[in-house]
């Protein structure tokens, strides 16, 4: 099985050129059911936040966006409800620079944007692959046993230690699908 990442950005014409005999998926939050299912923004429901026992969100994206700490302001618990994938995101023109990501709802800990990569993000996202995506992940499996799969995502960031772009969550899928971690 042989699985690529492309940019969503990208013209689909181009993509099938250079893939001709893929399958393309889009897993972002423009894409259609189930691989829409993929997309962080997706509202899966009942995801633990790491760090924060009692307290579950209803996407990945929700978790990233509420344990992030600005200038102007502290954690957003809100986020973790919202469960129509609108008004996740929150913003430097908003709140100022961001601090971090707080290790927990009620930690005092801040984490620098790799290590909550690696201590929010990917271990949210690896709880859903788990207890929430099997069906869609198998259904990959078996695409991929008859062609290759091209993943879209609207970034292509494989490298977990790479600051400057932020991660491809469909890094974390092709690794589960090809029996790898990052972590």
């Amino acid at each position: 099985m042989r699985i690529y990442i492309e940019s969503r950005k990208k013209k689909i014409e181009n993509i099938r050129k250079a893939y001709p005999e893929a399958e393309i998926i889009d897993v972002t939050s423009k894409g259609t059911l189930p691989f829409l299912k993929f997309s962080p923004f997706y509202p899966i429901g009942e995801i633990p936040v790491p760090f924060s026992e009692g307290f579950y969100a209803a996407s990945i994206e929700g978790i990233w966006q509420g344990l992030k700490v600005f200038e102007g302001q502290d954690i957003d618990e809100n986020k973790f409800t919202i469960s129509n994938m609108k008004g996740l995101k929150r913003t430097v023109r908003s709140f100022g620079l961001p601090k971090g990501h707080r290790k927990g709802v009620h930690g005092t800990e801040l984490l620098d944007y790799i290590s909550a990569r690696r201590q929010i993000y990917i271990p949210a996202y690896n709880w859903a692959l788990d207890n929430n995506l099997q069906i869609e992940l198998e259904r990959l499996k078996e695409l991929g046993l008859q062609k290759d799969l091209v993943l879209l995502d609207y970034e292509t960031n494989d490298d977990i230690d790479n600051p400057l772009k932020p991660l491809s969550h469909a890094s974390l899928i092709k690794y589960r699908l090809e029996g790898r971690s990052l972590l």
